[in-house]
């Protein structure tokens, strides 16, 4: 032990007991003692004493042998005071079996959920405790970050329950310290846990995924927090004072991400989301994220192709006719046809509670104030929907009118699709919907448009009415005239001629030629001083004129003091 002195009991060889001081304990079932007494037998009684130990007593129910030569006790824990207890009712607080009893267990899995109610903020706290200790109760440490950075207190409580609710708490940035404490006062490992009560940050990014007539909008904050959501609003222009989100964009809702679907969501052009976190305290700024839907033709051709062939006249079209069923009616519908003179119309309609639905087929031929001939076929379909007419038709005529005889052939519907049956084929060569077109492929002989734009996104090609072009990756192999522009990383293969004036804060090249020589010595001279003329030649294959700059030449000289002959030193200047 740490302290105090730990002994054994054994009974000697004359059936007397001997205390024994303990010396060392190599092994979970070994002691070591400072003196064997005589007459220990192997299997003798033994007894154990050490100061964390409290003594018990027990009443033994029954003994059993093992068949390794070992017993076992079956025994009930005698308690004196259960006299007191039951005659008297005292109340005697149960004694751990050893002085440092059992130390409870830290909390796990302490969790804190901010909530408001009443103007009010509040924390509810929840934790578990890994096992189930007799008579533990939780002491809890709030405190709240100063602008200093030190921690000051907020409130401390004691409960026995695994849950805990503060109230009338201040926006900040809380820790919340929660201990197990048994009945002796004995604290456990504490385990803490940060909250903020305050507005959300921001998203720190907003990734906008394009779909086909829609785009999904997904916000994510710089560190994670789960009771952060966003509240999502879309405008089909830019909002240049961020103040006026809520009275100009459009509320989509709140939730963790968002997809804005529409068909009047269409390729090509941009629209913008204003997305701000919330949380039950406040809410963050407004985030501004520009995106277009998808811009894939093809994948627009499919798209169609499902939505087409889910319609009741997709499945009419595509259905083949019963000849053999429908010649009698053809034939009556002929007769009747001969009898009329000028005109032929059939209606069809009917009516389910709020709802209506009519078609009308005309043919018609008649003459106008003019006395011209005018001939027409119509087919027009109207469906009335919660007070709201929907209207789709087809129609031919031919005319007379003051320029002259026009034949025209007229559709009106919010879809216009084609679609080539051949082979089974529902896919549609071209797609009308929403003052757009989408065709698979296109061949034109002229075409004027004053903005042309590839795909992709962005895109990698693009030429705008003003005249910009924009292109990531371009090979020009005829003539390029710009008036100004910007160049980065160019290399120049072939020759290259600069007209006016070329400024540069580094040139490397060929562009000065330097050239060196030394002036002859005059041979009759001690110390061979330079004398005579110098040639000095330049060989240049530039079409351009260089300026050739000789630097002057001074001399300079001093007396020996042993000689009277002056000796005079050459210095380029």
């Amino acid at each position: 032990p740490e302290t105090g002195a730990a002994t054994v009991n054994l009974i000697n060889g004359s059936g007397k007991p001997v205390s024994v001081a303990i010396t060392a304990h190599p092994a979970p079932d070994r002691i070591q003692v400072s003196t064997l007494p005589d007459g220990v037998e192997t299997y003798g009684v033994w007894g154990l004493s050490l100061p964390s130990l409290r003594r018990r007593l027990f009443r033994c129910v029954s003994v059993r042998e093992n068949t390794d030569g070992t017993f076992a006790i079956t025994a009930v824990q005698h308690v004196p005071e259960k006299e007191a207890i039951v005659d008297n009712g005292a109340r005697f607080e149960p004694q751990s079996g050893t002085l440092n009893s059992v130390i409870p267990p830290a909390v796990q899995h302490l969790t804190v959920e901010v909530s408001a109610a009443d103007g009010q903020y509040l924390a509810q706290a929840k934790w578990d405790t890994p096992k189930v200790v007799k008579g533990v109760s939780f002491m809890l440490r709030l405190t709240v970050a100063a602008d200093d950075g030190s921690e000051r207190l907020v409130s401390t409580a004691r409960t026995t329950e695994t849950t805990y609710r503060f109230t009338q708490l201040a926006p900040g940035n809380y820790r919340l310290t929660v201990r197990a404490v048994n009945a002796w006062g004995q604290q456990g490992d504490p385990a803490s846990v940060s909250f903020r009560i305050a507005a959300p940050a921001a998203p720190s990014q907003i990734e906008l995924t394009p779909g086909y007539f829609q785009i999904t909008a997904v916000p994510r904050l710089a560190v994670y927090d789960p009771t952060v959501q966003f509240e999502f609003w879309f405008s089909e222009t830019r909002i240049t004072d961020i103040r006026q989100v809520e009275t100009t964009a459009r509320y989509l809702g709140t939730g963790l991400y968002w997809i804005a679907a529409s068909i009047n969501i269409k390729p090509g052009h941009d629209y913008y989301f204003y997305i701000r976190s919330v949380n039950t305290v406040g809410k963050s700024a407004f985030v501004e994220a520009v995106g277009q839907p998808s811009d894939d033709a093809s994948g627009y051709l499919d798209f169609f192709k499902g939505e087409i062939g889910k319609t009741h006249l997709a499945q009419e079209l595509w259905t083949q006719i019963d000849n053999g069923q429908l010649a009698p009616d053809l034939a009556e519908i002929r007769t009747s046809i001969t009898d009329v003179s000028n005109e032929i119309t059939q209606t069809v309609n009917k009516k389910l509670e709020d709802q209506s639905a009519a078609i009308q087929q005309i043919q018609k031929v008649q003459v106008d104030t003019n006395n011209n001939l005018n001939s027409m076929w119509a087919v027009k379909l109207q469906q009335m929907q919660d007070g709201r007419l929907y209207i789709a038709g087809i129609g031919a005529g031919i005319e007379n009118t003051s320029d002259g005889m026009q034949s025209q052939v007229l559709l009106a519907a919010d879809r216009i699709a084609m679609i080539n049956p051949a082979n089974g084929n529902t896919k549609p060569m071209f797609v009308g919907q929403g003052d757009q077109i989408f065709m698979n492929e296109v061949f034109l002989k002229y075409l004027t448009a004053p903005t042309i734009t590839s795909g992709g996104n962005p895109p990698a090609f693009s030429l705008t009415s003003d005249g910009k072009l924009t292109a990531k990756n371009a090979d020009i192999s005829g003539s390029v005239n710009a008036n100004s522009g910007t160049l980065n990383n160019v290399t120049i293969n072939e020759n290259c001629r600069v007209l006016g004036k070329l400024s540069a804060n580094q040139i490397e090249g060929d562009l000065v030629k330097t050239v060196g020589k030394a002036f002859p010595r005059d041979s009759r001279a001690p110390e061979r001083w330079p004398s005579g003329t110098i040639t000095v030649r330049v060989y240049d294959d530039q079409p351009f004129d260089r300026q050739i700059v000789i630097p002057a030449v001074a001399f300079s000289g001093a007396k020996h003091e042993r000689e009277s002959i002056l000796i005079f030193t050459p210095h380029a200047v």
